[in-house]
């Protein structure tokens, strides 16, 4: 299973926010948005403060890619 940020980064552009206010509103590690960017894991900690600054559900910053052939 692989994890798509897709929906946060056009939640992003629909509350006209930036990259810059996220990581200095949320304290947020270079390394962090580094990995929002390529797709990689966070931690749910990361997750509910994005969805708390953003005033968004889940499904409004990642969505969930299934592989072929999973089940």
């Amino acid at each position: 299973m692989t994890f798509d940020y897709k929906p946060l980064f056009k939640t992003m552009i629909d509350k006209n926010v930036t990259r810059e206010q996220i990581k200095k509103e949320l304290q947020l590690s270079p390394a962090t948005m580094a990995k929002l960017t390529k797709g990689e894991n966070v931690s749910l900690t990361v997750l509910d403060k994005l969805c708390t600054f953003l005033d968004c559900e889940i499904e409004d910053v990642i969505s969930h890619i299934k592989k072929p052939g999973s089940s």
